[in-house]
C-alpha cells in the first residue's frame, strides 16, 4: 500500500509523525507499506530545518511545494495543481490528510478528482462557526473522504447527525463510499511519545507556573478582547507566574495598543519539545489554541480556554476545560472558583493507540 500524506502546517507534522512511526514499525515487521510525504509549505517556519525533523524523529518530506503566504483561494488553487502532479507521478493507493488546513482541502480535492480514496484524520470535528475557514475546510474534506477517522465520540456523533450513515439507497447501494471509524486522537500518541524527550527552556521558571498562549485572530485582531484578556492575566500574574511564549505578530499588537504586561513572563516562541516540558510542568493552561486544550488534558492539567466555542466539547462536558471567552471578570472568576475535574484516567482520545488503529483499518480494506 502506497500512502500519499499531505501536510502543510507545523502541528500537522507532529500528528503525521505518529502515523509515520506506526507505518515504519509495521514495515520493519515485513508489512508492505510505503509513505510519500508532501509538505505544501502553507506555513513557512524557519525553525523547520533539518534539526527540527531530527529532534522530533520525523521523516523529512519527499516533496516540498513552497506554497504559502497567499490568499486562501490562490494558496488552495496552487496546492491543488502541484499535489495533482505528485499524485499522477506517484500513483498512491490512499491520500491521507490531517485536520482542517488549506493543504487538507487541496489534498482532498485532488484525491476526489483522481478517484484516489481519501483518509481524513480528525474527521467529524465541528466548531459550528462557518466564518472560520478551518470549519469550511473540514466539512468539505469529510464529504469526499472514504475513511473518516474520528478522534472522539462527539466527532462520530457530528457525522451521524449530518447524515453520513444515511447514504444507502433503498436498493442497499451507497452513492457515497465512506466509513466512520473512531480511531482516537493521534495527538495523544505524539504527546506520550515526546514526553520522553521534553527539554526545559532556558528561562527563569518558578514552581507552579501557568502556561499561556494567545494567537487566534479573533482575539489578537479585536482590541477589546485582547485588552480584556491581558487585564485578567496581569491580575493573575501578581500571585502566580504566567509564562507566555508570544508570537512576534501578537507582541507587536500589544505593544501598539499599550497593553501592560509587566507581571507576565513573556518569552520568545519555543520549540515543540520545550513546549511539551512547559505543559507537563505547569499547574494550569490558559490558551486560545485548539491543540493545546487537548495537550493540557493529555498531561493532566486543567485548562481555561479564551474562546467562545471549541471543537473539543468532551473536555468541556467533563470539566477538564472551561470556556472563558475574552471577558476579564469571567476569566478571573473561573480561575478562582471553577471546580475542575481531576480524574484524568478517563479515556477520551484513544489512549495512545490512534495511529495503530488507523493503519489497521486501512490495511483491512485493501
Amino acid at each position: 500500500m502506497k500512502i500519499l500524506t499531505i501536510i502543510g502546517a507545523r502541528p500537522q507534522f507532529i500528528k503525521a509523525g505518529a502515523v509515520s512511526r506506526e507505518i515504519k514499525r509495521q514495515k520493519d515487521e515485513g508489512r508492505r507499506l510505503k509513505e510519500i510525504i508532501v509538505h505544501t509549505g502553507q506555513h513557512y517556519d524557519a525553525n523547520m530545518s533539518g534539526i527540527f525533523f531530527e529532534e522530533l524523529h520525523l521523516p523529512k518530506p519527499d516533496y516540498y511545494l513552497g506554497i504559502g503566504g497567499k490568499t486562501h483561494g490562490a494558496m488552495t488553487g496552487q496546492m491543488i495543481e502541484k499535489i495533482e502532479e505528485v499524485a499522477l507521478k506517484e500513483k498512491p493507493d490512499v491520500i491521507m490528510v490531517y485536520g482542517d488546513t488549506n493543504s487538507t482541502l487541496a489534498g482532498a480535492i485532488v484525491g476526489s478528482k483522481l478517484h484516489i480514496p481519501i483518509a481524513h484524520i480528525e474527521a467529524g470535528l465541528r466548531s459550528f462557526n462557518m466564518k472560520m475557514p478551518e470549519e469550511v475546510n473540514r466539512i468539505l474534506t469529510d464529504r469526499v473522504s472514504k475513511w473518516l477517522f474520528c478522534p472522539t465520540d462527539k466527532a462520530v456523533e457530528n457525522l451521524k447527525n449530518e447524515g453520513y450513515e444515511k447514504f444507502l439507497t433503498e436498493s442497499g447501494k451507497s452513492h457515497k463510499d465512506c466509513k466512520i471509524i473512531k480511531s482516537g486522537d493521534v495527538m495523544q500518541d505524539g504527546a506520550e511519545y515526546y514526553k520522553n524527550f521534553a527539554k526545559k527552556p532556558k528561562i527563569d521558571i518558578k514552581d507552579n507556573f501557568i502556561l499561556t498562549t494567545i494567537h487566534r485572530a479573533e482575539n489578537t485582531d479585536d482590541e477589546n478582547r485582547i485588552k480584556n484578556i491581558f487585564k485578567a492575566l496581569e491580575i493573575i500574574a501578581k500571585e502566580k507566574q504566567i509564562i507566555l511564549p508570544l508570537h512576534p505578530r501578537t507582541k507587536k499588537i500589544i505593544q501598539n495598543l499599550g497593553i501592560i504586561t509587566k507581571n507576565i513572563t513573556i518569552i520568545e516562541p519555543v520549540g515543540y519539545l520545550e513546549m511539551v516540558w512547559l505543559i507537563d510542568n505547569s499547574e494550569m493552561v490558559i490558551t486560545d489554541s485548539g491543540g493545546l486544550q487537548k495537550e493540557a488534558f493529555f498531561f493532566k492539567k486543567p485548562c481555561i480556554t479564551l474562546r467562545d466555542e471549541t471543537e473539543w466539547i468532551e473536555l468541556i462536558e467533563n470539566k477538564f476545560n472551561v470556556l472563558a471567552g475574552a471577558n476579564k471578570e469571567k476569566i478571573l472568576d473561573l480561575y478562582k472558583n471553577f471546580e475542575f475535574n481531576n480524574d484524568f484516567e478517563i479515556d477520551l482520545y484513544g489512549g495512545g493507540k490512534a495511529s495503530e488503529n488507523i493503519i489497521k483499518e486501512l490495511k483491512s480494506d485493501k
